[in-house]
């Protein structure tokens, strides 16, 4: 969620700070704020609003210094303002920032102000500062009383501390919420995505649970929970630094869903051969591995457990083998039985979604055969603490609405299927359908980018609706239930997602001629029933929009608008459908006027419980 960005080095930072921050504003936030020391004072800018707002307050009135931190705020405790937004300083000497939350900020905050320190915020952040400023005086360096302060701290927090008194130091502390380290030449960064410091480095080291670091020009001491020196390897960036760029297109989600094609011949790449998934397209003796599972267990938040609830059929229909799906957030926070030989399987674009990574590490201690994680960031918590990983490959996603991380996490389980079914239930010639139907896909998804200016037509029906229903059946009612979440997340419309079949029992109170019926139907098994289902609907006055294989025979009257659908394999058809959808809740936000790639009260990556 929120931002983090830092520098020690010998030139003024303030500009690579604010850089920075403008390439994490896909995290989502309300505010912004840095603060530098310069000549032995610390000097501090906020602002409510858009980096933007403090950029130009900076032009106004600027700042300098060589050792600076600055943050994106997304509030938790107290409202957006401008004295909630970070940094926090104490007594003028001590600044931070910090993401995550603070459990026993409370009795941290009386303890404190029984000691004399006042307090300018709501937030759970700013006892972090005084506890510091605090036992500095009992601790002979920074690094020492940050170090006591962390183990006093409850909760989840990435942060990251500086003292105007020592000017060329930084130190940071990892606690559930991601820190990566940038390296350069007598400077060296840190930030909470590698993102905002590719201009300045492409050299990072990710920290780990617990670890404290101690940054300065020329060294990186980093040390683990117990206060011991240890080496996180420093490697080098393969992510694109123009990944922040627009392009031709007006938001990032319109590009993204345009890199579809691109996104998924690169996940694909490698990875198929012979008709058959590669046995290293999970990572390195992954197919051992594979070859003992009898039970999956996905864990997911939001649209990746979506694109789980999918794998559910391909996995129990083809591979032969059970499968749960759990919002992870449930997971942690219940009793859950173990099946033998059971794969746990976490889904996650950013490796980093806290209530996903809680159940991951939960799960490792339940007795899971094994765990496999679906991420896109290398380097990610997830990926460093699962036994097998599969990259994504889809390049940074910076709309907070995923689309492109989507299709491609479905592109990943579709190959686990394969992967998996191999051993069970599935055929050889099953498998070589599976992977030429993968093969297929980009060319199959730019033909359904093809229906975008008909689509962009149909969005008008939408300008004053303020609720819609999803339809689908079998492996399309999660797609339904994708469809819903996008066009909820930038429209801000209120959108429900049901399976048709359950129309009769409550859903169909709310039919009228003003909730517009959004139907997915391509041509397989379960056709018939869902023309059933639709003309429940048309009997009740509905208006329906069918997004319809062509042989799927429907036809467009006075109560049904019917958008042809590219002809595909039954295999990727719920990646098929996806499209038209996220093109229907790009154009609608469009007309209702929201922030496309910043909808208010969101973020790309959930790094709080």
């Amino acid at each position: 969620m929120c931002g983090i960005v830092g520098a020690v080095a010998q030139r003024d930072v303030a500009e690579i700070l604010v850089e920075g921050l403008k390439r994490l504003e896909y995290r989502g936030y309300d505010s912004a704020g840095v603060a530098l020391i310069n000549d032995g004072q610390l000097e501090r800018v906020r602002r409510v609003g858009k980096v933007a707002e403090l950029e130009q307050a900076l032009a106004e009135n600027p700042v300098a210094g060589g050792t600076g931190i600055a943050h994106t705020r997304w509030a938790t405790h107290g409202e957006p303002s401008e004295r909630n937004a970070h940094p926090h300083h104490s007594n003028n000497n001590i600044a931070v920032v910090h993401n995550g939350i603070i459990e026993n900020h409370a009795e941290l905050r009386e303890e404190l102000k029984g000691l004399g320190y006042v307090f300018e915020s709501d937030t759970d952040t700013e006892v972090i500062g005084h506890l510091v400023h605090h036992l500095l005086q009992s601790h002979d360096t920074l690094l020492a009383a940050v170090q006591a302060t962390v183990a006093r701290l409850e909760g989840a927090y990435g942060t990251v501390v500086v003292d105007r008194n020592d000017a060329e130091r930084m130190i940071v502390a990892r606690s559930g919420s991601p820190l990566v380290i940038g390296y350069g030449v007598g400077e060296h960064f840190i930030a909470s995505d590698q993102l905002a410091l590719l201009p300045v480095t492409r050299r990072f080291s990710f920290l780990e649970e617990g670890d404290v670091a101690e940054i300065t020009r020329r060294e990186v001491n980093i040390f683990d929970v117990d206060g011991n020196p240890v080496e996180r390897e420093a490697k080098e960036s393969e992510v694109s630094h123009d990944a922040g760029d627009k392009g031709q297109y007006r938001h990032y989600m319109l590009k993204e869903i345009y890199e579809q094609p691109s996104a998924i011949q690169k996940t694909l790449e490698g990875r198929l051969s012979n008709g058959r998934v590669a046995d290293n397209a999970f990572g390195e003796g992954a197919d051992k591995l594979l070859s003992q599972v009898q039970h999956v267990q996905i864990i997911a938040c939001g649209t990746s457990y979506n694109a789980g609830l999918v794998a559910r059929y391909w996995l129990e229909q083809h591979a032969g083998v059970s499968c749960n799906v759990e919002i992870a957030s449930e997971f942690r926070y219940r009793k859950s039985h173990v099946f033998p030989n059971s794969l746990l399987v976490t889904i996650s674009q950013s490796g980093e979604t806290a209530d996903t990574l809680a159940a991951l590490r939960l799960a490792k201690e339940m007795g899971y055969m094994a765990s496999l994680t679906i991420c896109n960031v290398p380097g990610s918590s997830m990926v460093r603490e699962s036994d097998m990983a599969y990259m994504m490959q889809a390049g940074a996603e910076i709309g907070v609405a995923s689309t492109k991380a989507f299709t491609v996490q479905l592109a990943g389980l579709l190959m686990l299927t394969a992967a998996v079914g191999r051993h069970n239930a599935m055929s050889a010639d099953t498998e070589a359908h599976i992977v030429q139907s993968l093969l297929s896909l980009p060319a199959k998804i730019e033909q359904s980018l093809g229906m975008a200016e008909s689509i962009e037509s149909l969005a008008e029906d939408f300008a004053e609706k303020h609720h819609a229903l999803f339809l689908g059946r079998g492996e399309q009612s999660p797609i339904a239930m994708e469809g819903a979440l996008k066009l909820k997340e930038i429209s801000y419309i209120h959108a429900e997602a049901y399976a048709a079949g359950e129309l009769k029992h409550g859903p169909l109170a709310l039919i009228d001629a003003d909730m517009p019926v959004i139907v997915v139907a391509p041509n397989n098994e379960l056709l018939e029933k869902l023309k059933s289902n639709v003309e429940e609907v048309r009997a009740r006055g509905g208006l329906m929009y069918v997004f319809a294989d062509a042989d799927a025979k429907f036809e467009s009257d006075d109560t049904m608008k019917v958008l042809d659908v590219p002809h595909c394999d039954e295999f990727i058809a719920p990646i098929i459908y996806t499209l038209p959808l996220q093109l229907l809740s790009y154009y609608v936000a469009l007309i209702k006027g929201t922030d496309v790639d910043q909808p208010r009260n969101l973020a790309k990556s959930v790094t709080v419980e």
